[in-house]
């Protein structure tokens, strides 16, 4: 979605950055760091974001086949809440591992064995920590077909596509509101990104592991 799309550039959650590179959580480096935790600052935004994901819940999932809406630790929980409370339903949140003490619980709030869940993230890159979330809701006995993201790392013309293929092969769909595609060719169309730092991302997009390797200091 260009709104989307506008939005994260516009609210300075895009970051690019060659001299040092950032290092993700997977332990590579890249040019570019999407936060989309930045988002929740903006009531607009907010609006915009609950209000798409619940047109894709009612008009593609079904709000029949939804009985809980589940947030992933920790950015993609405040996301969730704000959809459950837009179609009044049930809100829990799943750590990425039991918490190791107490109940030793994955899952927080309440889940019924045979409940139908939908899982909220901010943003997908290789899809390894949704995974887990499903393995986690699946442990409680939930059922989990659906996740939805504000931003994924796909991109056509890159022909990055890797983890919606693995969530796919593992049974779970995904719907986002925005891609690199959206992201790069309206940030250069508006003058928001400049043509080197476009170029810069797609030669990432391309091949990660490489670029990681090739920038990697010493």
């Amino acid at each position: 979605m260009k709104a989307i799309a506008r939005s994260l550039l516009e609210s300075g959650s895009v970051c690019i950055r060659t001299e040092p590179p950032f290092r993700l959580a997977s332990g590579r480096l890249s040019p570019v760091y999407v936060d989309c935790r930045r988002l929740i600052s903006f009531p607009e935004i907010r609006r915009l974001i609950t209000a798409e994901f619940a047109k894709i819940v009612r008009e593609k999932i079904g709000l029949a086949q939804v009985e809980v809406i589940a947030g992933g630790e920790t950015a993609g929980i405040p996301y969730a809440a704000f959809l459950a409370a837009e179609l009044d339903l049930p809100l829990i949140y799943v750590r990425k591992q039991p918490k190791g003490h107490g109940k030793n619980s994955q899952i927080e709030g309440v889940l019924s064995p045979g409940q139908r869940v939908v899982l909220v993230e901010d943003l997908i890159t290789d899809g390894g920590s949704k995974l887990s979330f499903k393995r986690g809701i699946e442990a409680a006995e939930g059922l989990v077909e659906n996740c939805l993201c504000v931003f994924e790392y796909r991109s056509r013309r890159a022909g990055l596509a890797a983890a919606r293929q693995a969530l796919a092969a593992q049974g779970l769909k995904l719907f986002s509101l925005c891609d690199w595609d959206e992201l790069l060719e309206l940030g250069r169309a508006q003058g928001l990104l400049a043509e080197g730092d476009v170029g810069q991302v797609l030669d990432f997009l391309s091949d990660p592991s490489d670029w990681s390797r090739s920038h990697e200091p010493g």
